[in-house]
């Protein structure tokens, strides 16, 4: 077996040992890894309705058979455990050193399970795993953490780690590496903190185990200069991902004020242009041919890494429109470990419930210094405030009550990425199916959608485009693991990817053989959501309802007056099940599920509900 090293590390904290498993060539060429390694293995080794933020939950790393090659944008890594924010299955994608260094350790994922008695970090070297106490960096943020770190191995170990948001299990904490990656919105941060687990830093020494490393080497040497060549040409880097932050303005699609209204005059404050003027510094991930993390000087003078999410989601929904202030909520989010969507979209709820009279509270729209307050309590879960914060909108409206679920702006519990869709229905059935929340990661058909097509269409090409994002950027993507920003943004080609898989693993696969893959671990994900929702229906692949509702929609503008409409939805949703083989319930047909080998998995979810 090429490729892959074919072993699995599993970590106890309860017990402090670690062992070394074995995985089959069949078992590789079924779940590829990434998504599919992780996926697989919790849906074996997790029983259904366990505590997310108990010790039986397991953080799982997972890694590609081309993950950390010499390639485009190579070094990534996926983060894995059962989400405490949805309840169903989580992931994160995430850039770091840990990519190669895991797999030149000798493996290609590693479990932890249990829970450590104190605070601790493990360190791995190839075959060796050392458990360490945490003490200096508990209690910490990220930033000091991973220099901490640096400090005591070195700059070019690999990192994951986990700020003060983490270790009080903010729902939506997230897990970091580097200067300013970020993965696992899905709360992935808080499951290493429930685990007491800082840190993992790993050193490799191996080789990558290519069938063919010459060429490997070789192609993708050549490969990395050709799509740098073509990120100079282009000027993507220039604003990078802030780039669309104008456009979306321009077309009704930007979230401001908790999503309620979707363009702002001052929104070219924040524009890419804008951001491209105050830059101090520039980052990326390993291998990267394209750096997007533009770090800019902070209101407190600090150096803060910026991309559209963050300043979508921390700046024009929250009506504040100072870049350097947005740049303040940002630095602060990744020091604490604060997923900086979900942590803008439940300020923005947050402000919005206080607008309609459903909580007491001092916080405004536009006002950067109490977010600025409020992220600190939320991280530290300090008082009933603090605490409903960590938990997020949903948790938050269930709470307040009144009307107040409808304007929460999330999917399955996650907080929607920035892009207002109160009149993009594609991009709505991107959001509701996404199988881990409201997440533009699995599908981001909104340039499709309106550049390309009719804006006001149902129309079954819509749920087409969405299925096929999904089998490329959900898909792909997740399981060699690999950035798909050279292919989004570079039109670097899709076909580069089989090509780089095969040289790795000596197998001739094409792209076709990746889209039934990429069926199956979406397949996998919607039955381990049925087990742990054995009710589960199609309104829980809805968007947020404040689409729907005519009450909320623009009134200027392009799509001035209008808003979803829920029967129009649910025939674009039909079609979307009907693509992928699944029935009325959005739950995969036994049909469906035989085709794609999934027998074992099948005789396990029919203990919970009957497949059609």
């Amino acid at each position: 077996m090429f490729g892959w090293k074919g072993s699995i590390l599993r970590v106890n904290l309860t017990t402090k040992t670690f062992q070394k498993e074995s995985f089959s060539e069949a078992f590789a060429q079924k779940w590829v890894g990434g998504r599919g390694f992780a996926v697989k293995t919790l849906w074996d080794e997790l029983k259904p309705n366990i505590d997310p933020l108990g010790p039986e939950n397991k953080f799982i790393v997972a890694l590609g058979p081309i993950s950390g090659i010499p390639a485009p944008n190579t070094g990534k890594a996926v983060v894995a455990a059962k989400s405490p924010i949805t309840g169903g299955y989580g992931d994160g994608n995430i850039g770091t050193k840990v990519a190669e260094h895991l797999r030149r350790a000798g493996y290609d994922a590693m479990i932890v399970e249990g829970k450590a008695s104190s605070p601790l970090y493990l360190y791995i070297k190839d075959d060796t795993v050392e458990f360490l106490p945490a003490d200096a960096m508990w209690g910490k943020g990220t930033y000091f953490a991973n220099d901490w770190i640096y400090a005591k191995y070195g700059k070019k170990v690999g990192v994951l780690n986990i700020g003060q948001a983490g270790e009080n299990m903010a729902l939506y904490a997230v897990v970091r590496s580097l200067e300013g990656r970020a993965g696992g919105r899905t709360g992935m941060g808080a499951v290493m903190g429930s685990k007491l687990l800082k840190a993992i830093v790993v050193e490799g020494t191996g080789d990558l185990a290519a069938a063919n490393p010459d060429d490997m080497q070789q192609t993708g040497r050549e490969d990395l200069k050709v799509v740098r060549e073509m990120d100079k040409e282009q000027g993507w880097t220039i604003q990078s991902t802030n780039a669309v932050l104008g456009w979306l303005n321009e077309v009704a699609a930007l979230p401001v004020h908790n999503f309620r209204k979707t363009s702002h005059p001052d929104a070219w404050k924040i524009d890419g242009e804008r951001l491209n003027e105050a830059r101090i510094a520039t980052y990326g991930c390993p291998n990267c041919t394209m750096h997007c993390g533009i770090a800019i000087r902070d209101h407190e003078g600090r150096e803060a890494e910026m991309d559209y999410e963050n300043i979508g989601l921390l700046g024009s929904n929250l009506g504040i429109f100072e870049l350097d202030q947005i740049g303040s909520l940002n630095y602060l989010c990744d020091d604490y470990g604060l997923d900086t969507m979900s942590a803008g979209g439940t300020l923005a709820f947050y402000a919005d419930a206080i607008e309609h009279g459903l909580v007491a509270g001092d916080f405004r729209f536009g006002d950067a210094e109490e977010a600025k307050r409020l992220l600190d309590v939320a991280a530290r879960r300090e008082g009933e405030i603090g605490n409903m914060l960590a938990d997020g909108s949903l948790r938050m409206a269930r709470k307040l009550g009144g009307n107040s679920e409808e304007y929460a702006m999330q999917v399955k519990g996650l907080e929607v990425a920035a892009y207002n869709c109160k009149f993009i229905p594609g991009m709505a059935l991107a959001f509701g199916t996404s199988p881990i929340g409201a997440h533009h990661k699995e599908a981001w058909v909104i340039s499709y959608e309106l550049k390309q097509t009719v804006r006001e269409s149902y129309g079954r090409e819509k749920a087409e485009k969405v299925v096929e994002l999904q089998r490329i950027r959900g898909g792909l993507f997740e399981m060699l693991v690999s950035c798909r920003f050279p292919w989004i943004e570079l039109g670097w080609e899709l076909e580069n990817y089989p090509k780089y898989f095969n040289l790795a693993t000596g197998l001739t696969w094409t792209l076709d053989d990746f889209w039934k893959a990429s069926d199956r671990i979406y397949a996998l994900m919607k039955f381990f959501w049925v087990r742990e929702i054995p009710s589960w229906d199609r309104t829980r692949d809805y968007p947020p309802l404040a689409w729907f509702d005519k009450t909320n929609a623009d009134t200027e503008g392009p799509i001035a007056g209008l808003a979803l409409d829920m029967d129009k939805y649910n025939q674009l949703l039909d079609h979307y099940y009907d693509i992928r083989g699944w029935d009325k319930r959005g739950i995969p047909t036994r049909k469906t599920a035989e085709s794609l080998g999934l027998d074992d998995e099948i005789k396990e979810v029919e203990k919970f509900t009957v497949l059609a």
